[in-house]
């Protein structure tokens, strides 16, 4: 709640999976929560659908060449809500006064102007778009510290940090994440990863993953390319470069086990021996539950977790980069630092992209990484204009080694 109502929600790429959780959640809470702004990029019908459920006041599809069908949808509906298209509508929605609270969940780099906007604009950002971390954490982080902005990591392994550590007083800056004297208390931040799908197998067995056993991840319900990087464990080599930022560590004192229940999503070790766990189904209503009633707790929808149904047992093991290298290869653009990680990004999302698209083999998309970073070393990265330069080179260097690697049919 606000003073004046309900917390008035933009929920920005609201058709695709962290979309529809969040929108589950706000639909459980009328009194508390309201959908004001839905955002989508191409998906006209569905985005159609979520406006005659939670009839928000503004609708946004990405693609301007969508806008007459939206327009002429919302009309046919009866619905007041206005549409509107293009990027520059959802930067200018995201920063503007018909929200509080932002669900920054556009998948990719595209997510970046949007998430911008909505830290300069000192909104209650619900970061699920691991990209603007990963290409612009630094300038993210200061435009949220200089907007007044409060960030709510929603992965859940970042969710789970978050809820370990010692809580800052509303209206600190950045309040919930760790200044200067906490990060002192710190010893170490341990991400788990489920190990995905192909957990416990040797590389060579590998060469012939297809598209639908690399998206078939065990426990988590997932759109295709996160579910691909889950498989490669770049998914958890982006998640150090974001804990990193969020948190001020440095990537030394950030570790990654496999966890394949899924069930601890990460700890916190202190410098006083004591580790903190937070615990829970992978259900990613949780982590957005918490991002909208912080310092409070709202229900979910989840259920709570009952160790002995789930097995009684929670194992952990390291990972294995040798068969699964992207996660080697992310702690070496974080090392790196500057432009590394932007291009570790970029040419990751084109590698990906290329595999769904049956144009590339599995294995293919480390090694290309791999490449694109070797080709392109790492410059200062002090401005939006030398990330997105970095970003551009990295998708034609990746995009002409896709062209001369493709997969045989």
């Amino acid at each position: 709640m606000t003073a004046t109502g309900p917390q008035r929600v933009a929920v920005l790429g609201a058709t695709g999976s962290i979309g529809s959780s969040a929108l589950d959640v706000i639909g459980r809470h009328p009194d508390r929560l309201r959908a004001s702004v839905l955002a989508a990029g191409r998906n006209v019908e569905a985005l159609l659908a979520l406006c005659r459920t939670h009839r928000p006041e503004h609708a946004v599809i990405a693609d301007e060449a969508c806008y007459g069908a939206l327009r002429d949808g919302l009309r046919a509906a009866g619905l007041a809500t206005r549409a509107h298209a293009g990027d520059a509508a959802v930067e200018s929605l995201a920063a503007g006064s018909d929200c509080d609270t932002v669900v920054a969940a556009i998948v990719g780099a595209a997510g970046l102007p949007s998430t911008l906007a909505a830290a300069r604009s000192g909104k209650r950002l619900l970061l699920a778009n691991k990209e603007s971390l990963v290409l612009a954490g630094e300038l993210l982080m200061a435009a949220a510290r200089e907007g007044g902005a409060t960030v709510i990591p929603i992965d859940s392994e970042h969710n789970a940090i978050f809820q370990c550590l010692p809580p800052q007083p509303p209206g600190h800056a950045n309040a919930g994440l760790p200044d200067g004297g906490q990060r002192r208390q710190l010893a170490r931040l341990v991400l788990t990863a489920s190990g995905g799908p192909f957990r416990g197998r040797q590389r060579d067995s590998l060469q012939t993953v297809t598209v639908e056993e690399a998206i078939r991840h065990p426990n988590w319900s997932m759109g295709p390319k996160i579910s691909v990087d889950s498989a490669t464990l770049m998914n958890k080599g982006l998640e150090v470069i974001e804990a990193h930022h969020l948190f001020g560590l440095p990537g030394a004192r950030i570790e990654v086990l496999v966890h394949p229940q899924s069930l601890v999503h990460s700890m916190v070790e202190f410098i006083d021996g004591s580790t903190l766990a937070q615990l829970g189904l992978p259900d990613m209503r949780t982590a957005l539950a918490v991002g909208f009633a912080w310092p409070h707790r709202l229900a979910s929808g989840v259920e709570g977790l009952d160790l002995l149904a789930a097995g009684g047992r929670l194992d952990f093991e390291p990972p294995d980069t040798t068969a699964f290298p992207c996660l080697a290869l992310a702690f070496r653009a974080l090392e790196a630092g500057g432009t590394a990680p932007a291009v570790l990004n970029a040419a990751n999302e084109i590698a990906v992209s290329a595999f769904l698209q049956r144009r590339l083999g599995f294995l293919s998309i480390a090694a290309l990484v791999e490449e694109t970073l070797a080709a392109l070393p790492a410059t200062p990265a002090g401005s939006l204009e030398a990330l997105g330069d970095a970003d551009a080179r990295a998708r034609r260097h990746a995009g002409t080694l896709v062209e001369a690697w493709q997969a045989p049919a």
